[in-house]
């Protein structure tokens, strides 16, 4: 096949999977915050912190995002300069998640759930906005990068601006959230890799993966363990995520 055509077919399914995502998304009804999701499974304090085990566990976001941004600092892995924005919003979106989870978890509630969520979205669209440049269009890329960086969060103003108004909607959020890791799924799978270390990041998306289901599965992992839970396990799981991102930096400058 021409070499345009095929670019031009995997342009055509990248967009169209966006597409089907928005439409389906915002064909659900709105989805308010459900405020069961504030009660976790581990509520021990330990040395007076309360949720001990969800507060202490999100610092290991912090450890990740730093490893992140030292990468980022010195340009560990990056085939262009440009690239250090938006892994360093990736990484830097981590190591904030840390803060707003800890201030999160010691007393759970929708104000403090804004400032945990709002990093988060600043680290899906670094990810994405990386993605994009280094295997559709680095031009793309940039220009992306921005409205990218200013949507995720945006997503989770709005939410929060509509629980306040009594009339809360997670479904932007949603879409930032998993969208964008459909997304990068998708320019995984359509577009050939042009740097090595591929690897790390399709684990990182696994490790994802299995924070949700942690998430899920809170309770029941507690009640089985009863040492630690679904949640603090999402933590780790989740951290571990980014830091296969900084790892896959790593190995670009390997021999």
């Amino acid at each position: 096949m021409d070499p345009h055509r095929k670019d031009r077919l995997r342009h055509a399914s990248l967009v169209l999977a966006f597409a089907l995502m928005a439409a389906v998304t915002f064909r659900l009804p709105a989805v308010p915050q459900d405020p069961a999701y504030h009660r976790m499974a581990d509520e021990r304090s330990l040395f007076g912190i309360p949720h001990a085990g969800d507060v202490l566990s999100s610092l290991a976001f912090a450890a990740a995002g730093l490893w992140g941004l030292v990468c980022v600092v010195r340009r560990t892995g990056l085939p262009d300069p440009w690239l250090a924005w938006p892994y360093g919003v990736l990484f830097a979106g981590t190591l904030l998640t840390s803060g707003g989870s800890v201030y999160y978890h010691l007393a759970p509630d929708n104000l403090r759930l804004l400032w945990d969520r709002l990093p988060m979205t600043l680290g899906f669209m670094g990810l994405l906005a990386a993605v994009f440049a280094e295997r559709v269009s680095p031009q793309a890329g940039r220009v992306l990068f921005l409205p990218l960086a200013v949507l995720g969060p945006a997503s989770v103003v709005s939410w929060y601006a509509g629980e306040v108004g009594g009339a809360g909607d997670l479904r932007p959020y949603g879409l930032v959230q998993f969208g964008s890791l459909v997304l990068v799924i998708a320019i995984l799978l359509l577009y050939p890799a042009r740097f090595r270390g591929t690897g790390y990041l399709w684990a990182g998306l696994a490790a994802y993966a299995a924070a949700k289901g942690f998430e899920v599965l809170d309770a029941a992992i507690y009640a089985r363990l009863e040492v630690i839970s679904g949640h603090t396990l999402k933590h780790f799981a989740a951290a571990a995520g980014v830091a296969c991102v900084a790892a896959m930096l790593r190995a670009r400058n390997r021999r």
